[in-house]
C-alpha cells in the first residue's frame, strides 16, 4: 500500500479524536440528563403521592370507593398524573384513568410489592391499560403501624424521552458545529507538525542530488529545529569530505594517468576495479568502460589471467616476467600485491605492469651485435694467431722481435678467449629467450666428474687438490653441457684464486625440492662490497690480478645465465682471507 503523507495521517486523526471526544461527552451528558430527569420525575411523583396520601388517612376501605375515585380523578386531572389506590390484597380501589373495580389485581406489581414492604417502589414499564411507557412511584399507606394499602402515582416517560431527544439533537448539532469550527485548527496544527518534516525531506533530497550549499530552514518545534541544524552540519561536513575525496581522486587519477607502468586493480571475483591509461593503451581497451567487467573480457591473455588467479590465491606479493602474444609480441614484468580495504580485509590484488618490450628488443640487438662482432673477430684473430706462431718459429728473429711477438701472441690468446666467452654468453642468452635449452632428469655425478676432468691439467699445474662429494644416484632437471660449462667456470676461478697445495671442494646435496651444487675454495676471498655486482659482465674485483691470471670478466656472467636457463638461482658467500663458496640451486622437477 502506498504510504500516505504525514498531514493526511495527522489531520484525520485529530478530527476523529475530536469527534470521539464529542460523542463521549454527548453520551455522558445524555446519560446524566436522563438520570437527572428520571430522578426529578421520581421525586415529583413521590411528592404528589404524599399529598394524596395525606387525604386518604382512615379512608382506605371499599366503602369509600366512590369518594376515592372522584378524588383521584380530580387530582389526577389537575396534576396530569395517573393516581392509583391499591388495597393490601392487591385490589385496585380507585384509579384516575380507569375504573378501578374493572382493573386487574396489582398485588404482584414490583412497585406495589416494594410499597407493601414499607418502602418506596419505583418502576418504569409499558402500561397495557394506557398503551404507553410509564414511570410508577408507589408509597405505603399505614394505619396503626401497619400497611393497609398503597398510593401509586404514574407519569408518561414519552415526554421525558422527547425532551431528552431534543437535548441530544441540540448536542449533536453543537458537536457538529464545534467539529466544523475546529477542522481548520486541526489542519493548522497538522501543517505545523508536518511542514518542518516536509522541508527537511525536500532538503534531504537536495543533499542526495549533491546540492549541499543550500541549508535547511530551522523551523517548528525544538526537536525538529535540532534535527534541521544537525542535518545542516551533516551537509557541511559531507561537502567538505566530498571535496577532499574529489581532490584526492583527481590526484590519484593524475598520478595513475601519468604513470608509464600499467596499473590494474582486480577484486576477489576477478572483476576490474580500476585500470589506468597506460594499462588501457597496453591492452587496447577503454579505461572508462572497464570497472566491474571480468578480467577475462578485457585482457585475452591466458598467461596473465593465470598469474592473476595465482596472485588471488596467495597472500604474499608475486612477481614474474610474462610474454604476451598478439599482433605485436610484448614482454611484461608483472608484480602483484594484495589489495586491502578499510577493515584490513582483502578485496583483491593490485597488478603493476612494466613493459619490457623495448628493453628486450635492445637486448636482442645487443646480443646479435655481440654475436656478429665476435664471429667477425674470429677470422682476424685466427689469422694473427697463425702469423705470430709462424714468426715465432723463425729462429732468425732477434731477442727484441721475439719479445714483442710473445706479447702479441699472449694478447691474441686473451682476445680469442674473450671472443669465445662472448659467443658462449650470447648463445646461452639466445637459448634461454628462445626456449632452446631442453631440460631433462639427469645424474649429476657424470657432469661434475666431466668438469673435474676438464680442469685436471690446471689442477696439476697449480698443485690444487679437488674433493668431489656427490651421490651416484642424485638427479636433477638439467642440460648437461650447459651445467658442465658453469661448473668449469666456477672451478677455474676457484683454482686461479687458490694458493699452491690448497684444496677446492665440489659438493652436491638433495634439499628436497631443489638440488644444491656448491663449489668452495679456501683462497683470498672476496670483500662483501663486491658481492652484489659479482655476476655483472666484465666486473672484476681486482682488475690487475684478473688480467694477469687471464680472466675475461665473463665467467660468472655465463654461470648466472646458465642457472637462469635451468630456472634456478646462484648464491655466493665469501670472507676475505677465508675463501669463497658458490652454490647453484636447481629445481628437481
Amino acid at each position: 500500500m502506498k504510504p500516505r503523507r504525514l498531514i493526511w495521517q495527522l489531520y484525520p486523526s485529530y478530527l476523529l479524536l475530536i469527534l470521539l471526544v464529542l460523542l463521549a461527552v454527548s453520551w455522558y451528558v445524555s446519560f446524566e440528563l436522563r438520570r437527572f430527569h428520571y430522578l426529578q420525575t421520581t421525586n415529583d411523583l413521590r411528592a404528589r403521592a404524599q399529598l394524596v396520601a395525606q387525604q386518604l388517612h382512615g379512608k382506605i376501605d371499599v366503602a369509600y370507593q366512590p369518594w376515592l375515585s372522584q378524588l383521584v380523578k380530580r387530582m389526577g386531572g389537575k396534576s396530569a398524573t395517573r393516581i392509583t389506590v391499591v388495597l393490601r390484597n392487591g385490589k385496585v380501589l380507585a384509579d384516575s384513568a380507569e375504573d378501578g373495580l374493572l382493573m386487574d389485581n396489582h398485588g404482584q406489581r414490583p412497585e406495589i410489592l416494594e410499597a407493601f414492604a414499607g418502602r418506596q417502589g419505583v418502576s418504569i414499564r409499558f402500561s397495557n391499560t394506557l398503551g404507553q411507557s410509564l414511570m410508577y412511584v408507589a408509597l405505603p399507606i399505614s394505619e396503626d403501624g401497619r400497611v393497609v394499602g398503597s398510593i401509586r402515582t404514574a407519569l408518561s416517560v414519552s415526554d421525558i424521552d422527547a425532551t431528552l431527544f431534543a437535548i441530544k439533537r441540540k448536542l449533536f448539532l453543537a458537536g457538529l458545529l464545534i467539529a466544523v469550527l475546529l477542522a481548520p485548527l486541526c489542519w493548522w496544527l497538522s501543517r505545523q507538525l508536518s511542514r518542518p518534516l516536509e522541508l527537511m525531506t525536500s532538503g534531504a533530497q537536495r543533499f542526495s542530488r549533491g546540492e549541499l550549499t543550500t541549508p535547511l530552514e530551522v523551523t517548528g518545534s525544538e526537536e525538529t529545529g535540532r534535527l534541521a541544524a544537525a542535518m545542516n552540519r551533516m551537509a557541511v561536513e559531507l561537502a567538505e569530505r566530498i571535496e577532499r575525496e574529489v581532490a584526492q581522486r583527481s590526484e590519484i587519477e593524475a598520478i595513475l594517468g601519468c604513470m608509464s607502468e600499467g596499473i590494474v586493480a582486480v577484486d576477489n571475483e576477478e572483476r576490474v576495479i580500476r585500470l589506468n591509461l597506460a594499462a588501457a593503451e597496453l591492452f587496447g581497451v577503454s579505461a572508462r568502460q572497464t570497472p566491474g567487467r571480468p578480467i577475462q573480457e578485457l585482457i585475452r591473455q591466458a598467461e596473465l589471467q593465470r598469474f592473476i588467479r595465482q596472485a588471488l590465491a596467495q597472500q604474499e606479493p608475486l612477481e614474474r616476467e610474462l610474454e604476451m602474444h598478439g599482433p605485436e609480441k610484448r614482454y611484461l614484468h608483472v608484480m602483484a600485491t594484495p589489495l586491502t580495504g578499510n577493515a584490513a580485509e582483502r578485496i583483491g590484488v593490485l597488478i603493476v605492469l612494466h613493459d619490457l618490450t623495448r628493453l628486450r628488443q635492445l637486448e636482442s640487438l645487443r646480443r646479435d651485435f655481440v654475436a656478429n662482432v665476435s664471429h667477425e673477430l674470429k677470422t682476424p684473430i685466427t689469422a694473427i694467431h697463425a702469423a705470430v706462431e709462424t714468426l715465432l718459429d723463425d729462429v732468425a728473429a732477434d731477442e727484441t722481435t721475439e719479445r714483442f711477438l710473445q706479447i702479441i701472441f699472449k694478447q691474441n690468446r686473451r682476445l680469442n678467449a674473450l671472443v669465445e666467452d662472448l659467443l658462449d654468453l650470447s648463445r646461452i642468452e639466445q637459448g634461454v629467450n628462445e626456449g632452446r635449452w631442453e631440460l631433462s632428469s639427469e645424474l649429476l655425478l657424470p657432469v661434475l666428474d666431466g668438469a673435474r676432468l676438464a680442469c685436471e691439467s690446471m689442477l696439476n699445474r697449480q698443485q690444487v687438490k679437488l674433493k668431489l662429494h656427490c651421490s651416484a644416484n642424485l638427479c636433477a632437471r638439467i642440460c648437461p653441457a650447459l651445467l658442465e660449462q658453469a661448473i668449469i667456470n666456477l672451478l677455474t676461478n676457484a683454482i686461479k684464486y687458490s694458493e699452491t697445495n690448497a684444496r677446492v671442494v665440489i659438493e652436491a646435496a638433495d634439499l628436497g625440492k631443489t638440488v644444491s651444487i656448491r663449489v668452495q675454495d679456501f683462497g683470498c676471498g672476496i670483500d662483501p662490497v663486491h658481492l652484489p655486482r659479482l655476476f655483472e659482465r666484465f666486473y672484476r674485483v681486482d682488475s690487475a690480478r684478473s688480467r694477469q691470471l687471464g680472466g675475461t670478466g665473463l665467467g660468472l656472467a655465463i654461470v648466472k645465465h646458465v642457472v637462469q636457463a635451468h630456472r634456478g638461482e646462484v648464491r655466493v658467500t665469501s670472507k676475505p682471507g677465508e675463501g669463497s663458496s658458490f652454490a647453484l640451486l636447481l629445481p628437481k622437477s
